[in-house]
């Protein structure tokens, strides 16, 4: 089963998929819009790599306060993963992602990516390490 990944910010949206085994996380591209609000075409570019990649579930990275209470970020997180639910008919996962864009610059700085460069790759990162945390926890968890 493929998982698609991903890490919602305020003007991107990080993307990342499983293999079908549900071992890698690859990051897939960082889905930009002008707007806060305008999704549609987020939404569409989500459908088409849900169905380029026969993704069956969608892991959601969850940007809970570090001291676990739901600001405005997760809320429009919420919101957005019920859209998501509605268009796509997939089960949607909301995983913790605290810290995941802090690794993801750790990351890209000992990679040496230029600061410069850093912007347009740091959601797609994120997304993997989103997707790699739920995947390491559920192969943990197996019974």
């Amino acid at each position: 089963m493929r998982i698609l990944g991903l890490d919602y910010g305020s003007k991107t949206v990080g993307a990342a998929v499983s293999d079908p085994e549900g071992m890698v996380a690859l990051g897939l591209e960082t889905i930009i819009r002008k707007e806060e609000n305008k999704l549609r075409r987020t939404l569409a570019r989500i459908e088409e790599l849900i169905e380029q990649y026969k993704i069956e579930r969608i892991v959601l990275g969850y940007p809970l306060n570090m001291d676990d209470s739901v600001g405005e970020r997760a809320k429009k997180t919420e919101e957005f993963r019920e859209l998501l639910m509605r268009r796509t008919g997939l089960p949607v996962i909301l995983w913790d992602e605290r810290l995941t864009t802090m690794e993801a610059n750790d990351i890209l700085i000992e990679s040496g990516v230029p600061r410069k460069d850093r912007k347009q790759v740091i959601d797609k990162i994120a997304a993997v390490l989103i997707l790699r945390s739920y995947l390491d926890f559920t192969r943990e968890n197996e019974t």
